[in-house]
């Protein structure tokens, strides 16, 4: 069942899923709208989940599921990422790749490979103050605190010398 995301529990289990590109406004109507859709059935051992999906910066989507009402099972959270990968064929879009690394320059969000990120950092233009964006983090309190934050608060940091 969809649920409105700021409704959402600061327990509620969270998936990050970085877009390797910028999506368009009419894009993110339509991913909204299947993604309305596909929480609306989503199930447990035939058990409703409460869920909802954010699309932040027309960059990401982030898929929260409300643990306190029912948690997933391995066949819902395979059914999820089905779900991810039919809109990474629809969209023309990779989601699922977690070698790669999203992170602020100026205004504007960067995706780059984890080995592209390493050497930015190596020749000084990415440093310990650089915001990125920790896809790692796995609940409502974290995506809120810790998603987006200074490298050197991050995983991240371990590629400063």
């Amino acid at each position: 069942m969809k649920t409105p995301f700021n409704k959402l529990s600061d327990n509620a289990r969270v998936w990050i899923y970085p877009a390797s590109r910028k999506l368009s406004d009419a894009e993110v109507v339509e991913i909204k709208k299947l993604c309305d859709d596909f929480t609306n059935q989503w199930t447990a051992h035939d058990s409703s989940l409460l869920a909802s999906v954010d699309i932040p910066y027309n960059r990401f989507i982030v898929i929260g599921l409300e643990t306190d009402f029912n948690s997933a099972s391995g066949c819902s959270i395979d059914s999820s990422v089905h779900f991810i990968q039919s809109l990474e064929k629809q969209y023309n879009i990779i989601l699922l790749d977690k070698m790669n690394v999203t992170f602020k320059q100026g205004e504007y969000l960067t995706y780059k490979s984890l080995n592209d990120f390493k050497d930015m950092v190596k020749k000084g233009s990415i440093n310990a103050n650089t915001v990125v964006f920790n896809n790692l983090v796995n609940d409502l309190a974290g995506y809120k605190s810790e998603w987006e934050i200074p490298m050197k608060h991050s995983w991240h940091s371990r590629f400063i010398k």
